[in-house]
Formats: structure tokens, C-alpha cells, sequence
């Protein structure tokens, strides 16, 4: 199975470096995954946020055949998810929610979450004050939705990551506001096969969790759409095609 995979475009700031990207793919994908942010709230004032989030889903159109499936990051706001829905039908998001797919005689299975932090930033706790038990409620929701798939390759599309391992190269004091190592035996136990993610732009491109491949996707870390081989994804392998 070939995938395609990215986040964090932060458009209008990787827009171009996403239009490039798109046209260097030449492999015949069978899913695209996005992984969050595919705009930058703060940098989207001329425009608007929601007009941004159209360019970016606009610049599919006539390159795949494939499903294109999306999960938020933070700047795609709570308020904003169902008009981001309505209006970009290109993208089908996945917000705790779960979709699957016969790809190449297998079953496929994708839990899409913004996901969940270990300590919510001082702005989610100024301004969301039942944001732990939302945090929580979410670590669960994902628990469930990764056991409840009967599937032959479970996927999770995460925006926050699973795990601290893949921030190497972050400010270790904020670890626990960029990602969830709650979320480690969750991913383990439910036996995920490959979890896609972001957020963290200067972590590990790659690191394994009790054998399940953490993928940082990100687009600026990865120079570019990370096109993976299910088939060929190894420890240490360090590119996936």
C-alpha cells in the first residue's frame, strides 16, 4: 500500500512548498493523509481562515483518485469544523471519528484525531476550563475507536503527537504541551500498525514505539509530501519509498 502523507502546511507560509510537493509525486497513491494545520490562523488575516483552508484543498483537484483524508491541528478552530467540512468536500476530516477502506484486497482502518496533551497550553487554560476532562475524554475516544476497528492495517492520524519521543530536538519543559505520552500505551495495546502525525517542528522525523512506526509528517521537517510503503516500513529505514 502506498501512502501520501504531510502536515503542518501552515498555508499561506508552505503553500508554495505544498504546490511543489504535489507535483513531484508521481507515485500511484491509494490514500493521502493529513495530519493538522494545514493553515496558519495567525498569518491568514488577508484572506481569512477558511478561504486559506479552500486553497489548500483547491490545489487537489485533478491530481489523485485516491481518498484525501484530513484530521485538525490547533489552527483550525473548534468553531470552524463544520463549515471546514461543508466547504471542502475534497478532504474528508476525521475528528475522533473513524473510516475504512478496501485497498488492494485489504481492509484499512483510520482513526482521525486532533489529539490530546498532557498539560494544555496556558491559552487553552485561560480560555477552555474543561479542557483536561476534554483532553481525557479523547485519550478514551481514541482508545475505543482503535478497538473497535476489525481491520487487516489500523492507521492513526494524529495532529498532536502519541508520544515524547518523537520531540527530540524540542524544548524538553514544553514536551507535555506538545504532545501525549498518555497516548503510548493506547497506540501499543490496540496493536496500530503506523501512526501519522505533527505539530512538532523540530522533532524526529521517525521513531518506533514498542514496534508501531510514529511518522512526524510535517511538511517543512520533511522538505516535502512523505510518501510511504506500508510494505517496505522498517526500523531505522530513514525514507519509506
Amino acid at each position: 500500500m502506498i501512502l501520501a502523507a504531510t502536515a503542518d502546511i501552515h498555508s499561506p507560509v508552505y503553500y508554495d512548498l505544498f504546490l511543489k510537493s504535489l507535483d513531484r509525486v508521481k507515485t500511484e497513491i491509494d490514500l493521502f493523509l493529513i495530519a493538522g494545520d494545514l493553515i496558519d490562523r495567525s498569518s491568514t488575516r488577508e484572506i481569512g481562515p477558511l478561504n486559506e483552508l479552500r486553497k489548500v484543498s483547491n490545489a487537489f483537484f485533478g491530481k489523485f483518485s485516491c481518498p484525501v483524508l484530513g484530521c485538525f491541528g490547533n489552527n483550525e478552530f473548534e468553531q470552524d469544523w463544520d463549515e471546514i467540512r461543508k466547504q471542502n468536500p475534497e478532504i474528508r476530516f476525521l475528528q475522533d471519528e473513524s473510516a475504512t477502506f478496501d485497498i488492494k484486497g485489504k481492509k484499512v482502518g483510520v482513526v482521525g484525531s486532533k489529539g490530546s496533551l498532557d498539560r494544555p497550553t496556558w491559552w487553552q487554560r485561560s480560555n477552555m476550563p474543561s479542557i483536561y476532562e476534554t483532553y481525557q475524554k479523547r485519550i478514551d475516544t481514541i482508545d475505543r475507536l482503535l478497538a473497535d476497528l476489525d481491520v487487516d492495517y489500523k492507521i492513526l492520524l494524529i495532529h498532536y503527537p502519541p508520544t515524547y519521543q518523537i520531540l527530540s530536538g524540542e524544548n524538553p519543559s514544553g514536551y507535555p504541551e506538545l504532545a501525549s505520552n498518555a497516548l503510548e500505551g493506547v497506540i501499543k495495546d490496540n496493536k496500530v500498525d503506523l501512526v501519522l502525525t505533527g505539530h512538532a517542528h523540530k522533532g524526529k522525523k521517525e521513531v518506533w514505539v514498542d514496534g508501531v512506526p510514529v511518522l512526524n509528517v510535517g511538511l517543512a521537517l520533511n522538505n516535502g509530501i512523505v510518501i510511504i510503503d506500508t510494505d517496505k516500513l522498517k526500523p531505522g529505514l530513514g525514507k519509506f519509498f
